[in-house]
């Protein structure tokens, strides 16, 4: 298998390392000339221009590791080709646009994923299995804390939804094993918080799930004091007991007491590229496939509405063509 890697940002950077040891790297795109110096006089051919290392290399996918705005573009590129897309999230932060684009993938048996990382953590793989396994019984709430201070320079004003809520809506999706049927949102920026254009530094949500699991959300960018991990804390209610995800440890309060879980050497943590890969392999359903990641999207796009709105929203899930 052969990859082109599309940015070389930080998180690009990462990918480039990735893809370098396993073997898999043919070529690098950045529009950015001076990110060349990363890869440190390393052989592999460095393209400003996305339509010339298509024309000019043989690859089996590309990994698309630019900013967000631009990641239709590159997506529709690489399909132009027929080569498959590994994606980092969102699609797009266009709903509508997400939705054209894994159409477009399906209608063309096109290979298409999402590095959605946060579901594949240890931790929360654990949590699944637990929840699985009847620990606490049936879900009953959840609720779910995110805190840190984020005020980073990008190309784009960061909405606390659209850049790290889609990675706990993912999450509350990938435990539950429902997808979201109504949602109500608040999002604002806080007094005292920093002004920058378009930005939102704080969420509220309410989602309710099929079954009639209730989530309660809140995350804020804009915390002064204690923070929490990135994949946030979380409560989760069931009838037969209590499981609590916090500073990446699980506590489970049953009719056997507590149980505390701190080692997570027996979970086998989901590799996103080995995933991918056998998704080209083999050809069958993964996690995070963009059909199944519209639905995590079509979450936050709806609580963005709810705030827009000032009501409660019911979540209309995509009308997809089925995958040939």
């Amino acid at each position: 298998m052969r990859a082109i890697l599309v940015g070389l940002g930080r998180a690009g950077y990462s990918w480039y390392k990735r893809l370098r040891d396993r073997g898999l790297l043919v070529a690098v795109v950045e529009v950015d000339p001076a990110m060349k110096a990363k890869m440190e006089g390393e052989p592999y051919p460095f393209y400003t221009s996305l339509e010339e290392a298509l024309a000019n290399e043989q690859a089996d996918f590309l990994v698309n590791v630019t900013s967000p705005n631009a990641h239709t573009k590159v997506n529709h590129a690489a399909f132009d080709k027929g080569i498959s897309v590994l994606c980092e999230k969102p699609i797009s932060f266009d709903y509508l646009e997400s939705i054209t684009i894994v159409a477009r993938a399906e209608e063309e048996n096109i290979p298409f994923m999402i590095a959605e990382n946060y579901r594949r953590l240890p931790y929360v793989r654990k949590m699944k299995q637990l929840l699985d396994e009847d620990l606490i019984g049936e879900i009953a709430s959840i609720d779910i804390q995110f805190r840190r201070y984020h005020k980073v320079k990008r190309e784009y004003a960061v909405r606390i939804l659209d850049d790290i809520g889609v990675h706990h809506f993912d999450m509350l999706r990938y435990l539950t094993g429902r997808e979201g049927k109504t949602v109500q949102a608040k999002l604002y920026n806080p007094i005292g918080s920093w002004q920058e254009e378009g930005a939102v530094l704080n969420g509220n949500a309410i989602v309710e799930m099929d079954g009639g699991i209730i989530a309660s959300y809140a995350a804020t960018i804009a915390s002064q004091g204690p923070e929490t991990p990135w994949s946030g804390d979380w409560r989760i209610e069931g009838t037969k007991g209590v499981m609590i995800l916090s500073d990446k440890e699980i506590s489970i309060y049953g009719d056997n007491g507590l149980q505390v879980i701190s080692d997570f050497t027996d979970v086998n943590e989901a590799d996103i590229l080995s995933e991918f890969l056998t998704l080209l392999e083999l050809g069958h359903e993964v996690e995070s496939s963009g059909r199944d990641y519209l639905h995590t999207q079509a979450l936050v796009h709806y609580a963005n509405l709810s705030s827009e709105l000032g009501c409660s929203v019911t979540v209309v899930l995509p009308d997809l063509p089925q995958a040939k």
